[in-house]
């Protein structure tokens, strides 16, 4: 059984984290609280009597060590408010009366300075005190004077103290939860305003997500709206397709049905030439479709690794054109991975590198390079060319179907297709020396739905 299983709500997790927390904080604050205020009396007790045990030995010394002329009784009492003795060769004062065991003890000590008693053998005494003792001489006279503490009396003021120490403890313990109650439905009001935003979406009484959202959430907000613009483009790419397609075999298809229903007319080898193109046309068409239903787009979480996938076209085209000599050119780490999915970015490759290899005399060179704002694409070849005036005209979507006709402008609409999918571009320009040099730009932003 794990600690902490599968949080049902953020708000339990929270109420769960930070409660015990609260409790086990404040309930070590109680017990430092007792430790420091029993300290901190003690010392104070000591000091006090300390502080009276020189104030007995001025009057003592005043008297001349005449402890018949010191105005005891009442007086001290008043003043000390503790127990006291005082001992000379001669008598001996006690105050009160049932110190008078526990004092005598101390008086017959010979230790000075501060001390504690416990578990005192008396019977209407104290049990616990924490007395003073110093001895000194007047003259020739010794006396020992003492003033002492009931420390059980003062422990029951701390205990009584420290109950209500523990009862305000549990009062702000039950306004932390109230505050983090409040706190937690107060943090959490964006993503019930989400949820709700999110409803009325799926109702279709909005089109894009508008929230106020916390810093938090809004690249949550962000990648929502753009998963949705990916969403309706990608669904009017396909209507557009379809139309098209329908409006494409429609022709063929009536032309083929009326050789067919017309039976006054043999089916001769024109007649099935005719079909035979007729249905190539429409193979064609689907064909093209389909291959441009597998173009994905951006996506998220989508990506491929673009030294990987040029090397394995490079080694293919290798050996469909062994001629040609196909060089990589790119400073990449081995483990660059680009926010474009696989197959667009081998259609986008694999187009480049074959239109080149078809043209070029001897060598065809790749290139990869990533800058801080965009990815970029380059294939040169050293073959013939195309003149200026023709440039402008390739990737024109008028040739994106003509795939039988050799040249620059192969495929190319299609890679323009992918790139302007991808928010990028696509431009031609002659070689160096010779040849037609083609580069591909797509800006780094596309690692988001766009």
């Amino acid at each position: 059984m794990t600690l902490f299983s599968k949080p049902k709500s953020v708000k339990g997790t929270l109420l769960l984290l930070l409660l015990p927390a609260g409790i086990a904080l404040m309930g070590l604050a109680w017990l430092v609280h007792g430790l420091l205020l029993d300290r901190m009396s003690r010392e104070f007790v000591a000091t006090r009597l300390k502080d009276e045990v020189a104030f007995l030995e001025h009057q003592i010394r005043d008297s001349g060590g005449q402890l018949d002329d010191l105005q005891t009784g009442d007086y001290f009492q008043e003043v000390f408010h503790h127990a006291f003795a005082i001992h000379s060769p001669s008598s001996t004062v006690i105050s009160p009366d049932s110190w008078a065991p526990v004092l005598t003890s101390l008086i017959e000590s010979a230790e000075d300075g501060t001390r504690r008693v416990q578990d005192a053998d008396t019977v209407d005494g104290p049990k616990d005190i924490l007395a003073y003792r110093k001895s000194f001489l007047v003259g020739d006279t010794p006396i020992i004077v003492i003033v002492s503490e009931d420390l059980g009396a003062l422990k029951r003021s701390q205990a009584e103290l420290h109950a209500w120490t523990a009862i305000v403890s549990i009062l702000l313990i039950l306004l932390l939860v109230v505050v983090i109650w409040f706190g937690i439905n107060l943090s959490m009001r964006p993503v019930v305003e989400l949820r709700a935003t999110l409803k009325r979406l799926q109702d279709g009484k909005v089109s894009r997500i508008h929230v106020q959202a916390p810093e938090e959430f809004r690249p949550l907000v962000q990648q929502l709206n753009q998963l949705l613009d990916s969403l309706d483009q990608r669904l009017e790419r396909s209507r557009d397709a379809l139309a098209n397609l329908s409006h494409s075999v429609k022709t063929p298809i009536a032309a083929v049905r009326q050789i067919l229903e017309d039976t006054s007319r043999p089916l001769s080898n024109d007649l099935r030439l005719q079909m035979t193109a007729r249905l190539n046309d429409i193979d064609k068409q689907l064909e093209a479709e389909m291959r441009r239903s597998r173009f994905a787009g951006p996506q998220v979480g989508k990506s491929a690794y673009p030294l990987k996938q040029a090397r394995d076209l490079l080694w293919m085209l290798g050996r469909l054109y062994p001629e040609k000599s196909f060089e990589l050119s790119s400073s990449l780490p081995e483990d660059a991975c680009w926010p474009i999915e696989e197959h667009d970015l081998n259609e986008i490759m694999g187009n480049l590198l074959d239109n080149a290899g078809k043209w070029s005399e001897r060598c065809v060179e790749l290139s990869l390079v990533q800058h801080s704002g965009n990815l970029q694409i380059g294939v040169s070849d050293d073959g013939p060319g195309v003149i200026e005036t023709e440039i402008g005209k390739l990737g024109q979507r008028g040739l994106r179907l003509d795939e039988q006709t050799p040249g620059h402008g192969l495929g190319l609409a299609i890679v323009r297709e992918i790139v302007e999918r991808y928010g990028g571009s696509l431009h031609f320009s002659r070689a160096k020396e010779h040849g037609l040099c083609v580069t591909v730009d797509v800006p780094r932003a596309s690692s988001t739905i766009s």
